[in-house]
């Protein structure tokens, strides 16, 4: 089974909201909303990952981050590591540059959302900021 290292983004607004994103249809747990982020390259930080993610899906740069929680979880068809960090500063003003719906909520209102599986122990870490 495929082991994918991914850099999550909880992305932190000024008035303490959080952006979520919802996945593509034809992607792997498609059509469930999910924080942000992508797949870690070979030799390639978290903190540049999720700059580079972040610039490529949204629009935005990175300007302040710090490690909030990693989650292991295993699919039936791939085993996922999320290493995600909270974002709690970043230039530029996301837009969903891949065609995607974006969501700004409260963290109490996250649990309104179907997110995959991976997500929910996110979704709790969330609740604590």
């Amino acid at each position: 089974m495929s082991r994918v290292h991914v850099a999550v983004g909880v992305i932190l607004g000024p008035a303490g909201d959080i952006l979520i994103s919802k996945r593509h249809t034809e992607s792997h747990q498609g059509g469930l909303w999910e924080f942000p982020g992508g797949k870690v390259e070979p030799g390639e930080s978290v903190e540049a990952a999720l700059d580079r993610e972040l610039h490529e899906e949204l629009g935005i740069r990175v300007t302040s981050c710090r490690a909030l929680i990693e989650v292991h979880h295993d699919y039936t068809d791939k085993e996922v590591f999320l290493d995600v960090w909270l974002i709690d500063g970043f230039s530029g003003e996301p837009l969903g540059r891949e065609g995607q719906p974006l969501a700004w909520c409260a963290p109490a209102s996250l649990a309104d959302f179907d997110f995959p599986a991976a997500n929910q122990p996110i979704v709790e870490a969330c609740l604590a900021l």
